[in-house]
């Protein structure tokens, strides 16, 4: 068995009404705890301020999520993700936390295309509200029938997370709300 890492769908892409890929392996380490105790620590290790709640903040070449009262979601590289883990369990020695690599367990899409479109795509396939989400926010939600977490870098790219044992389908849900002559013009 080989020990090298591979993203869930190397290479995959399609493009209709936006494009649709697969973003390749990328490190995300949960961190969960007291957040209250555990920002300076972040910030240390991260260079990211401790982001409110569903806010993004970046720190050097690290993204940090707020995910929920007691977890954080850290955007890393991916051979950088171990390292942090084993920081973070260090720095938080006898205190109440949990760092742990979940990169080889997620996948993370890529969308980006015209603002409105893109917007259009996402809310095909979500309940959350994609038209009050900006740039920065995080909004875990579920997507058709399964669970993901989406954000846009820009207003014509965004991200989403999922488990790794549903990125096909991820990615297939995404492909068919984005076929040409599929938008429907709601976000204009």
């Amino acid at each position: 068995m080989s020990e090298q890492a591979v993203s869930a769908l190397p290479g995959a892409e399609a493009t209709g009404v936006v494009t649709v890929r697969e973003m390749g392996l990328q490190g995300m380490v949960s961190l969960r705890g007291d957040l209250a105790a555990l920002g300076t620590v972040v910030m240390r290790l991260t260079g990211a301020e401790m982001p409110a709640v569903r806010a993004m903040t970046k720190g050097r070449g690290i993204q940090v999520a707020w995910m929920s009262p007691d977890e954080l979601l850290i955007l890393c590289d991916h051979g950088a993700a171990d390292t942090l883990v084993a920081d973070l369990t260090q720095a938080f020695e006898g205190q109440h936390h949990l760092a742990l690599n979940l990169s080889d367990a997620r996948a993370m899409f890529g969308l980006s295309g015209n603002a409105s479109t893109l917007r259009d795509v996402l809310a095909k396939v979500t309940p959350a509200d994609i038209s009050a989400l900006h740039p920065g926010e995080m909004r875990r939600t579920r997507i058709q029938q399964v669970a993901g977490a989406i954000w846009f870098e820009t207003e014509t790219e965004a991200r989403v997370i999922c488990f790794r044992s549903v990125a096909q389908y991820m990615f297939d849900l995404f492909t068919v709300s984005a076929k040409d002559g599929g938008a429907v013009g709601f976000n204009r």
